[in-house]
């Protein structure tokens, strides 16, 4: 949802032509067209790389808390006079709202735009921050304390949700199709860039009142780049950008029943193809989440100290990071009609390197573990954005679309934990306490979750429609 003060900031020395240079008197305020007319011109602005960096600054700082207590949970007990449970559900609780919140961006989206739901979840940061923070004065009660943290953390996972939930739009309305992935992917991994910062940056700044300081501090300082962030340019990229998505209530009715979606009904194959496609989306970062979270766990029942399992954890984060940077932009350019495709070649293996672990977990395997986990994060981070955007492809709906499959994520996160840790072995296990039994759960259900890849076509509808109506401007600028 474009303002009108998004288009006063935007110079004209802001823009970049698309291909051609074509003037058009057509105000950008104006309505878009029918859709069996050409949109047009498509214009690129300068300012969309302050508003990713803006996204990107908003979502790492919005994943600092959720595992920030994990690492000093220890202290946590002693200083606060909780238990381990308790401190555990300071992580839990943003799970728990992340789902209702994140069904709800879209409505918030159709009615406040782009820029003023970021800006709410900048409030909702600071808020957050600092009602943390109250919970530290020590003259409070146990229970009022625990109260006062456990609030700050709902109000982080109102506002987390916002920026993950939103980065394929923001992609959509400022970016063409040479690099949209691209930007889809650089939102998409800034939350599990803030997540392994805060387990590596909570017990290093001091105790842990002073610990909750520094995120409080953090969480406002960042507030500023809210600024960077503008819903839409006075001149779209492309025609999926001129052209408002449906209601997520619309979409919901679609994927489920049939119906209209822009205009054109979603065929039973799309439908399909969206449903299985939101499943192993949702597997794949439920799996990835709780080996995050339990990999200490998982790992010194069998003699892996502390160090060695937060290693292998940002070993998995770091391949991941590095392999997507590399791949997106050849999906933007290269591979631009291959998103299922990669899909189907990379989603085996994926779910092999999961099943695995079954065997390699085991004492002095270091190398193998660490070549597992290599494997495990230049697929399952590769695959991140290409599932968002090829969702956004086949409902031509990417708000409503990367909603649906956070929510799924984040649903299976908080189901995949519950039942694994239900699955320990007991303390006359050997080794005690040992998570085989929850590994090969995990194993067995992705891999077989994974396989589902082989049954959708995966046809970009959204591309190819901008395509087409950029061959149709591209006629008339030659005529």
């Amino acid at each position: 949802m474009s303002t009108a003060s998004d288009a006063e900031t935007l110079s004209k020395h802001d823009e970049e032509p698309i291909e051609m240079e074509i003037v058009s008197p057509v105000s950008p305020a104006a309505p878009p067209p029918h859709d069996n007319e050409p949109h047009g011109p498509y214009r690129l602005y300068k300012r969309r790389f302050l508003g990713l960096v803006g996204m990107v600054v908003l979502n790492i700082v919005g994943g600092l808390s959720w595992p920030w207590f994990g690492p000093i949970a220890n202290d946590m007990v002693t200083d606060f006079g909780i238990t381990l449970d308790q401190v555990s559900w300071l992580g839990n609780i943003e799970s728990c709202i992340y789902l209702p919140t994140a069904l709800s961006i879209p409505y918030l989206y159709a009615r406040f735009g782009l820029r003023r739901c970021c800006d709410f979840g900048a409030v909702m940061l600071v808020i957050s921050a600092w009602v943390r923070y109250a919970g530290t004065v020590k003259s409070l009660s146990t229970n009022s304390a625990y109260a006062l943290l456990m609030l700050g953390q709902v109000f982080t996972a109102i506002s987390q949700p916002i920026y993950q939930v939103l980065g394929p739009k923001y992609s959509e309305n400022w970016f063409n199709l040479q690099g949209r992935t691209t930007a889809t992917m650089i939102v998409a991994i800034a939350n599990p860039v803030g997540s392994a910062v805060g387990q590596l940056l909570s017990p290093l700044v001091g105790g842990t009142r002073q610990s909750i300081l520094v995120l409080a501090i953090i969480s406002t300082a960042v507030v500023p780049f809210v600024f960077l962030v503008h819903s839409q340019p006075p001149t779209p990229p492309t025609y999926a950008a001129s052209t408002p998505s449906a209601s997520f209530s619309h979409l919901a009715r679609d994927v489920i029943f049939g119906g209209q979606t822009h205009g054109a009904k979603m065929s039973r194959r799309q439908r399909f193809d969206f449903v299985v496609l939101a499943w192993i989306f949702g597997i794949l970062v439920a799996a990835t989440d709780m080996f995050s979270i339990l990999t200490s766990q998982i790992m010194q029942p069998v003699g892996y100290s502390d160090d060695i399992s937060g290693l292998m954890g940002a070993c998995l984060l770091l391949t991941g990071l590095v392999a997507a940077i590399v791949t997106a932009p050849l999906f933007d350019r290269v591979f631009t009609k291959h998103l299922a495709i990669s899909g189907k070649l990379l989603l085996p293996i994926l779910g092999g390197a999961w099943l695995s672990l079954i065997w390699a977990v085991k004492p002095h395997n270091t190398g193998g573990l660490f070549a597992i986990m290599t494997i495990l994060g230049v697929t399952s981070v590769t695959m991140l954005p290409v599932a968002l955007e090829l969702a956004s492809d086949l409902t031509r709906n990417a708000e409503g679309s990367s909603a649906i499959l956070w929510f799924m994520g984040n649903l299976l996160n908080v189901i995949f934990v519950l039942v694994i840790d239900a699955l320990r072995a007991g303390p006359d296990a050997d080794p005690p306490l040992n998570m085989r039994r929850g590994l090969i759960f995990n194993g067995v259900f992705v891999l077989a979750s994974v396989l589902l890849i082989w049954l959708i076509k995966g046809e970009q509808v959204r591309k190819t429609i901008d395509e087409e109506k950029l061959a149709e401007v591209r006629a008339i600028g030659v005529a």
